[in-house]
């Protein structure tokens, strides 16, 4: 049975590379070529070269880098003139538009032969997955979720009790505080009425908004990562009730004791879904082993040590993981898709969202 993906109808467009590809002659190519460095924020990335490098006889490392430090990087290497990053696989979208892609320190590359396994709004830049973050409740010490509408998170019962992220350090959340404004407001008013049986009424510029600045003043547990979020909801002793938001990676450690459960009937959403671009750098000088690497990226092989975490591969003939531990796949039809189009007001948007954020959460 094949994965269940959803792409939305919008998407950017760049300078891409454009060319029928030619594993042989790619291979052939790349063995005159310097070592392959790729960036990800994942540890996996070093299991996905070194299977690279065993497939292919050609030498590739894998460097572990959140976003905003690999862009750092790569706009340094670009100044200096000496480029060392090959291929960056980022989440990021806002500033990878904004600071790579824009400027023209990255481009896309889409292997010809992957064209009608991948749906066109994500061909360019080419997204080669979306990664999964859900709402999500202890099963040890509930049956199903406790909640069932995201505005009950704003109600006093769960004030201290919502653990997430911080938004202000952590600006894919506020990237999506964006997204829920722009693209999903009427969902937010309806969750509203449906939750406390009356239209709302506010003096915010959105229902989203109103949303936002509701959950902050609720004063959620902010943690700095989604570790601290998972231990803060499903530790095996727990006893007090904490819901929380959180990548489906962590539900890895259930095998280990932990009791995390997906929130299946939150609405207006269960979760959001970020894509991951895989960009060459304008610069590399190993083009044809990028190329290799991206088409690899985009097979099974390529892609398996991170199909186990929940992420969902672009790659539309890809077979759905059977042993994923979260079960996001069975709702998928309830997770929020990144608009993509959208990322630029994403980009402008943050200090907003950031000052709208604070100032609740200290009550102004």
């Amino acid at each position: 049975m094949k994965h269940l993906s959803l792409f939305l109808c919008t998407a950017l467009a760049f300078p891409a590379m454009a060319e029928t590809f030619d594993e042989a002659a790619l291979l052939a190519a790349a063995q005159n070529e310097p070592p392959l460095m790729v960036i990800d924020s994942t540890g996996k990335v070093r299991e996905q070269t070194a299977g690279f490098s065993a497939k292919y006889g050609l030498v590739a490392n894998g460097t572990k880098s959140e976003a905003p430090g690999t862009i750092r990087l790569v706009m340094g290497e670009a100044q200096a003139g000496n480029v060392q990053a090959d291929v960056l696989v980022i989440s990021d979208t806002p500033a990878a538009v904004a600071q790579l892609l824009t400027p023209g320190l990255a481009i896309s590359y889409l292997p010809s032969d992957m064209t009608d396994a991948i749906p066109a709004p994500v061909r360019n830049p080419l997204v080669i997955s979306n990664s999964p973050v859900v709402w999500t409740y202890n099963t040890a010490l509930h049956d199903t979720c406790p909640v069932t509408n995201i505005w009950a998170l704003t109600d006093p019962e769960w004030a201290g009790r919502v653990a997430m992220p911080d938004p202000l350090g952590k600006p894919a959340y506020t990237d999506w505080f964006n997204q829920f404004a722009m693209h999903h407001d009427a969902a937010f008013a309806q969750a509203y009425s449906d939750h406390y049986g009356k239209p709302l009424a506010t003096d915010r510029a959105s229902a989203a908004e109103a949303w936002v600045a509701a959950l902050a003043a609720n004063q959620p547990l902010l943690v700095e990562s989604d570790s601290d979020s998972a231990e803060a909801v499903g530790a095996p002793d727990a006893t007090e009730t904490f819901l929380g938001i959180m990548s489906t990676a962590k539900y890895r450690d259930n095998d280990d004791g932990m009791k995390l459960g997906i929130c299946a009937q939150m609405q207006p959403f269960v979760g959001m879904m970020t894509p991951k671009f895989a960009l060459i750098t304008a610069g590399t000088d190993s083009p044809n082993a990028a190329r290799l690497f991206v088409h690899y990226l985009l097979t099974e092989e390529g892609w398996g040590p991170q199909a186990i975490d929940g992420k969902m591969p672009t790659n539309t003939t890809h077979a759905s993981v059977a042993d994923e531990p979260s079960g996001v796949a069975g709702v998928m039809d309830k997770m929020l898709q990144y608009n993509t189009a959208s990322s630029t007001e994403d980009w402008n948007s943050r200090q907003d969202w950031q000052d709208i954020w604070s100032l609740a959460r200290a009550g102004q």
